[in-house]
């Protein structure tokens, strides 16, 4: 039995939501799950809501339900009784919500989470998608919660797809003048009164340099529709940011209203355990009184609130800058000489670019001392006028991890904005390093936090949550901060499935893996040169441990040296920043999720980005990694990084790598779901030439690589159970152009050893053979038996005759290997040596001879059963015997 409910104190976004679930889940029970707003239950007073054929709570048998579907929450302590039904094995349950940043502890298996303006709009998109109708009441309903949770559709929080459901729901037959009679109701005695007590209390206050105004009551019995009235309030005084505080007895309702991007309202009512959107929110405080939680937003609103502030207030001025014809080894003088971390990049009167100390020093340390800044110079900046604002250069520099914002007037640079700059107007009394320079390579910078632990709860299996519980545990026995980190917490973030799970420790490692295999039951396999350790569970899942450590490189391409550090540092010589996440696993800080290097902006920009300019430099490697992330996760390369690729290429440092490691990154690349797309971005970048001098993709490559999909597409539809290397076939189709010396040298430079290199030569010969012959015969009109189609391919790897396929170019041939792999390969004869020997053939050399003409009828449907084979065998044999008499007679 499918259950529809919400969350207690339903709303009409509850109510169109629900009714448009049962649209998607036909016979599903609805029910709420405790107590409507007054709106609600005048609304079902007053229409004809009883037609809806709500259920209550009593009359539903809990063990009969296997399907839960909740609409506008996901949280189990907001749905009353049927929080039990989670935890209930057995049970599905299918989320549908407008926020997704509220993280609840219920993992879904199915519905949808995003952001819009009412879950409504997401299951009326649903509809619209499947082609589905609605009758006139159902469409009202739906169109009153969307019209509730976006304000007749004007709240900031209002998207596209709000208007896009509610046109489509009017051309259902929604009836807008109920719409209105209910979401513009009367207040009531008690509003009225409330509401003349909250004007009374108006007080405002200045919070870094934004006015936010509070308004508070307290009455000993509860007033519905606050909300309402937060909105009356803000827009009769014309408020910009309001914060609406009522005590009812045994709880504290909140309601915040904000129309400056400056005050995130959802920030702030999470604080209180509550939720909502930047723009609008709220939150219910139970065990504090009104004066605490006014207090306590007091406190949160001080870190919260970006102050008002613009960039001539803190720029400075004039500008010592670098001119672009300037040296590495000039660079590092000029920020020495004048003690900064960074400097604009000029080329006579117009800005090109931003070298930082950081990036000329690891380029001195490369000996690029020699080498224009203009290669090196960040080219990506931010264009401030007099009147940018300190929200938009604090998002710039902090979540951007940005070293300068440059100031302009009329296109000329006036001033530049620095990280210091911003930390002293951002935090007072702040004091940095001697004279004031605050060094970003310091563990004390303010970092990006969050609470993660619902997040893992909702997304990871109960076995993978609880072994990430015992690594902090055993980080707590060791006195050693551990983290999991990397890829996995930004899958975890995308929603990805990814049991690749990396932990670092602030400490020794191994010792660390040694304490936990001991503890817990498993293997541990150390390398103490690295100072890492793999842990080994039942199953053979692993989990992959090391210390935290920074790595620094010889020479361009070179393998790195390791070196024990921080965590921060530990992040910082990862490749893009999207791998830079950690999530904290000791008990006390379980969950906490820590982004140095603004990972989270990038995820949800999607782009990829490195940490520095010199990454590829350093680890060319880097660049096929970027390709395969942009590919794999639908990302972006970031303008700048992309152009650090080029210039990576330019300078011929891929050149540098080891074969084994570009075959590496080559074979993942030719593994993704559609390498096709990888090997297009390989060709615009200039990476093929690494490959081969001659290697290009033409317009037949191309069109090839397409056949090769399709290919792959249809053999793995036909669910045969035979491995291959798909990788294998794409770097035959992609270097079918080279001759056989140039194919050679190819898999040279790859480091192919050479007894596969040999093999796949001596494949690619065969497969020439084959199709030849197969080409010919075709050609001249002659039919094909089934068994030199057999014969033809037997013997070759799946992936050798896939390619074969590719190269065809005929339907003729792709019919003939489609009857190889459907109809005749693993054809077996049913009889044996044994049976030869009973028609009394002598052991000897013509049992082969036999067997083959007997298997070759079993190929042609000539012996289609064993007394089939037994004939033929017995014909053959006498056949044999004669031959072998006419011989001896003439000997």
């Amino acid at each position: 039995m499918d259950l529809i409910t919400t969350h207690v104190n339903a709303d009409f976004d509850c109510l169109g939501a629900m009714v448009a679930a049962r649209k998607l889940y036909p016979g599903a029970l609805m029910a709420f799950s405790g107590s409507q707003e007054k709106s609600m239950r005048d609304f079902f007073l007053k229409s004809t809501g009883y037609a809806l054929d709500f259920k209550r709570l009593k009359d539903i048998d809990f063990s009969k339900v296997n399907r839960l579907i909740i609409v506008d929450c996901q949280h189990s302590a907001r749905i009353g009784r049927f929080a039990e039904l989670i935890a209930r094995p057995g049970v599905e349950v299918h989320i549908y919500d407008h926020h997704p940043e509220a993280h609840g502890d219920i993992r879904p298996s199915g519905g949808e989470i995003r952001e819009c303006g009412s879950s409504t709009t997401i299951l009326a998109g649903l509809l619209m998608n499947r082609g589905m109708k609605v009758d006139p009441v159902e469409a009202t309903l739906m169109m009153l919660g969307i019209y509730e949770d976006t304000g007749n559709l004007v709240f900031p929080s209002t998207t596209v797809e709000d208007y896009r459901a509610a046109a489509w729901l009017l051309q259902q037959g929604a009836n807008l003048n109920i719409v209105s009679d209910f979401i513009t109701q009367e207040l009531t005695a008690e509003q009225i009164s409330l509401l003349n007590d909250l004007l009374k209390s108006l007080r405002t206050i200045n919070i870094n340099g934004i006015d936010i105004t509070f308004a508070e009551a307290s009455v000993d019995y509860y007033i519905g529709d606050i909300a309402i009235l937060s909105h009356m309030i803000r827009d009769m005084e014309n408020l910009d940011a309001l914060f609406v505080a009522v005590d009812m007895g045994k709880r504290v309702y909140v309601v915040a209203r904000s129309r400056l991007p400056e005050v995130d309202v959802g920030a702030v009512m999470r604080e209180l355990q509550g939720g909502g959107h930047a723009h609008a929110a709220s939150a219910t405080v139970k065990d504090l009184t009104l004066i605490q939680v006014l207090a306590r937003l007091e406190e949160v609103l001080r870190y919260r609130v970006n102050p008002k502030r613009t960039a001539s207030d803190i720029m400075s001025s004039p500008v010592k800058y670098i001119e672009k014809g300037a040296t590495i080894a000039e660079a590092r003088d000029n920020l020495t000489r004048y003690n900064v971390n960074a400097m604009p990049v000029m080329d006579r009167s117009n800005m090109i670019g931003i070298i930082s100390r950081r990036i000329v020093e690891r380029a001195l340390y490369h000996q690029l001392g020699h080498v224009p800044v203009t290669e090196y110079m960040h080219t990506e900046f931010m264009r401030a006028d007099a009147n940018t604002s300190l929200a938009e250069i604090q998002d710039y520099i902090v979540g951007r991890e940005r070293r300068l914002v440059p100031v302009f007037e009329n296109g000329q640079l006036v001033g530049v904005i620095t990280r210091t700059d911003l930390l002293r107007v951002m935090y007072s009394g702040f004091r940095g390093g001697e004279d004031g320079v605050y060094d970003m390579a310091r563990d004390d910078i303010p970092v990006r936090r969050r609470q993660m632990e619902a997040v893992m709860l909702k997304r990871l299996s109960n076995e993978i949550f609880v072994y990430l519980k015992k690594l902090g545990e055993t980080g707590d026995i060791l006195d050693l901060p551990v983290y999991v980190v990397g890829g996995f917490v930004r899958d975890l973030l995308l929603g990805i499935e990814n049991l690749d799970i990396d932990v670092t420790v602030e400490g020794d490692g191994i010792l660390f893996a040694e304490t936990f295999a001991r503890n817990h039951g498993c293997r541990v396999k150390s390398h103490k040169k690295f100072g890492t350790a793999v842990l080994v569970f039942p199953g053979n899942f692993k989990i992959d441990v090391a210390s935290t450590r920074l790595e620094y490189y010889s020479s361009p391409g070179a393998l790195p040296t390791v070196e024990r550090s921080s965590l921060k540092m530990d992040l910082y010589r990862r490749d893009f920043t999207i791998n830079t996440l950690a999530i904290r696993l000791n008990r006390k800080d379980f969950g906490i999720l820590i982004d140095y290097f603004s990972a989270q902006r990038d995820l949800q920009d999607k782009v990829i980005r490195v940490l520095h300019n010199l990454s590829f430099v350093e680890d060319p490697t880097r660049v096929f990694r970027a390709l395969r992330f942009e590919q794999r996760l639908g990302f972006r390369i970031a303008k700048h990084t992309e152009n650090l690729i080029r210039n990576a290429v330019k300078m011929n440092f891929l050149s540098k790598l080891g074969g084994k490691r570009l075959l590496t990154e080559l074979v993942i690349i030719l593994k993704e779901k559609e390498p096709e797309m990888g090997i297009e971005r390989m060709a615009s970048l200039g990476l093929l030439q690494f490959i081969h001098p001659d290697l290009k993709l033409t317009q037949e490559t191309r069109s090839k690589i397409e056949e090769a999909g399709k290919i792959i597409s249809w053999f793995d539809l036909l669910f045969l159970d035979r491995r291959y290397e798909k990788w294998v076939l794409y770097y035959l189709v992609l270097t079918d152009s080279l001759d056989g010396a140039q194919f050679v040298e190819t898999c040279s430079r790859l480091s192919i050893t050479e007894h596969y290199r040999e093999r796949l030569t001596e494949l690619k010969g065969r497969v020439e053979s084959t199709l030849d012959s197969m080409q010919r015969k075709i050609a001249r009109g002659h039919k094909v038996s089934r068994s030199e189609a057999y014969y033809w391919l037997e013997g070759m790897p799946v992936e050798i005759i896939l390619y074969l396929m590719t190269k065809a170019g005929s339907d003729e041939v792709k019919k003939l290997v489609s009857l190889y792999f459907t109809q005749l390969h693993g054809i077996q004869l049913s009889i044996s040596g044994d049976d030869l020997k009973e028609i009394g053939v002598i052991p000897g050399p013509q049992f082969k001879v036999i067997l083959d003409k007997v298997f070759r009828a079993r190929l042609d449907n000539e012996a289609l059963t064993r007394e089939d084979e037994l004939r033929i065998a017995r014909k053959e044999a006498k056949r044999t015997n004669s031959l072998q008499a006419d011989r001896l007679h003439t000997t």
